[in-house]
C-alpha cells in the first residue's frame, strides 16, 4: 500500500494532526495549523504546504490567495507521532495573514500582549477580494 506511511500518524478523532511550520535557516516558528490525511499527502506530493482549514472545512494551499507559498524542505513526526513539524522556505517572507513574517508576533509583557513584529505588507494589499 503506497500511502501506508500515513497510518503511522496518530490522528485526532476528527482525523487531524497539529502542524508547526518552522523556517529553514533561522529556525523561527512561523505558524501553527492542522492537516488531514489529504493535506499531508498533497504536501508530500507537491513539496508545498497544504493545510486543513477547520473554519472553512476544506483544504487550504498556503499562499493560494497571498502568493506566500511555503516550500517544504523537510517533514518530521514527533515521538508520540501526533505532531508534524514542517521545515519550510517562506516565499515572500510573510507567513501570517496579518502581513507579518510570523504568526507569533505577540509577546506577553507584564500582563499585556504587545505586537513586537512589524506588519511587512498591509493585508488589504495581500488579500484582494
Amino acid at each position: 500500500m503506497p500511502d501506508s506511511w500515513l497510518n503511522k500518524v496518530n490522528w485526532t478523532q476528527e482525523g487531524l494532526v497539529p502542524v508547526i511550520a518552522q523556517e529553514a535557516g533561522s529556525g523561527q516558528v512561523l505558524m501553527f495549523a492542522w492537516m488531514n490525511r489529504d493535506a499531508l499527502k498533497q504536501t508530500v506530493e507537491t513539496g508545498k504546504a497544504v493545510y486543513w482549514s477547520r473554519s472553512r472545512k476544506k483544504l487550504w494551499h498556503k499562499g493560494e490567495e497571498s502568493g506566500h507559498v511555503q516550500k517544504v524542505t523537510e517533514i518530521r513526526l514527533d515521538c508520540d507521532e501526533d505532531v508534524v513539524l514542517l521545515t519550510v522556505e517562506q516565499m515572500g517572507g510573510i507567513a501570517c495573514h496579518t502581513g507579518r513574517h510570523s504568526c507569533f508576533f505577540q509577546k506577553l509583557e507584564g500582563q499585556q500582549w504587545q505586537a513586537v513584529e512589524p506588519v511587512l505588507k498591509d493585508p488589504g494589499e495581500i488579500y484582494k477580494k
